[in-house]
């Protein structure tokens, strides 16, 4: 299913065909503030599986995200925040920023990997926040990457359906995607780390 989303005010009775589709352990193709993401309920094991076969990933050494709505609900899944790492999310947040934190024992174990550690988001994309705060817990992201030798990423929707209808449950419309990625910062500890520059610039 193509599904088309007002990217300014994203239709309610859209987001909850979303998150139906989601519920029932479904996966989705959907706009963030960068590039086009694969997409599914963090709680649902098969839907998590699905994805990483998809992108031919083990889901045990995978770097998994969740997207969050906000900083509160990011928290939850985090083992502590250094008082320097809340005051960086709280600059930077909504927006392309991809922050590793020590994960606690609420990230499903299906994400566990051997550091221990969850990749979070919370984006300035109206519909994907919509989706999250309709379907009250974060999804799972992560990049739809291209095999086209010069655009790294899908950035047209249509194109993502032709390839990805008979393989995901939706596509969501919402307009063109970027073709650069999020930036990515290791918070483990209080020294932050850029370990991979995307089209955030962190102040």
């Amino acid at each position: 299913m193509l599904l088309e989303i007002n990217a300014d005010n994203p239709s309610p009775r859209k987001i909850q065909q979303v998150v139906t589709i989601l519920e029932k352990g479904g996966v989705i193709i959907y706009p963030t503030d960068t590039v086009y993401a694969l997409g599914c309920d963090i709680q649902n094991k098969k839907a998590i599986q699905q994805i990483c076969r998809l992108r031919q990933l083990d889901p045990k050494k995978a770097n998994l995200t969740f997207i969050c709505k906000d900083i509160s609900q990011l928290a939850s899944y985090a083992s502590q925040l250094e008082n320097d790492v809340f005051k960086a999310l709280r600059r930077n947040t909504p927006g392309p920023f991809t922050f590793i934190l020590k994960a606690n024992k609420e990230v499903p174990r299906i994400f566990s990997n051997r550091k221990k550690t969850v990749g979070v988001r919370i984006p300035e994309n109206k519909i994907a926040v919509a989706i999250i705060e309709a379907l009250d817990r974060p999804i799972l992201s992560i990049s739809l990457k291209n095999e086209d030798e010069i655009l790294e990423y899908f950035t047209n929707p249509s194109e993502i359906y032709d390839d990805y209808a008979k393989q995901v449950d939706m596509v969501i419309d919402g307009g063109p995607g970027r073709n650069q990625p999020s930036t990515v910062i290791d918070a483990t500890s209080r020294d932050l780390e850029i370990i991979r520059e995307g089209i955030g610039e962190l102040v």
